[in-house]
């Protein structure tokens, strides 16, 4: 048997995206334990990780896909770890707003509201694959800014 690359390991998010049922959820479900690792350090930092996990999702993403050879294919899940962290940067430091969170980043990365579906659509490889459920954070953060400034988080 073939050991997995480090692109493989990275994209699938250490395996998350090897479950049979709903793998984009659990890749998402996979990034709490570095969110939760990142939260006490304040919000620059889950920032930070979501840029970085960004920049190398886009390069490890590319490659799966094509050793795949599919266009987006449904194991990699690195995409949804640096969308919901991107969302949750902004989250404040509570167990409602951690679920707020997901669940509003797993709304908007089915519903692909504009860019996202564009993104996806339009850009190359790793790119498309990672930067729709980049686009998807960003309305997950822009809802999670909304539910504070209405004081429900």
């Amino acid at each position: 048997m073939k050991r997995p690359s480090v692109a493989h390991v990275l994209a699938t998010w250490f395996g998350c995206g090897h479950v049979p049922y709903a793998p984009g959820t659990t890749g998402t479900l996979g990034a709490i334990p570095l969110y939760l690792l990142l939260r006490p350090m304040g919000h620059v930092a889950v920032l930070a990780a979501a840029l970085l996990i960004t920049a190398i999702g886009i390069g490890v993403a590319d490659v799966v896909a094509k050793d795949l050879g599919k266009k987006d294919p449904q194991i990699v899940v690195i995409d949804e770890v640096a969308g919901v962290l991107l969302t949750l940067s902004v989250a404040p430091p509570t167990w409602g707003a951690l679920a707020a969170g997901v669940v509003l980043f797993r709304i908007f990365d089915q519903t692909k509201p504009w860019p996202a579906r564009a993104a996806e659509r339009r850009l190359p490889g790793g790119w498309g694959i990672v930067l729709d459920d980049v686009a998807a954070g960003v309305w997950g953060a822009a809802a999670m800014l909304g539910l504070k400034a209405a004081g429900i988080l």
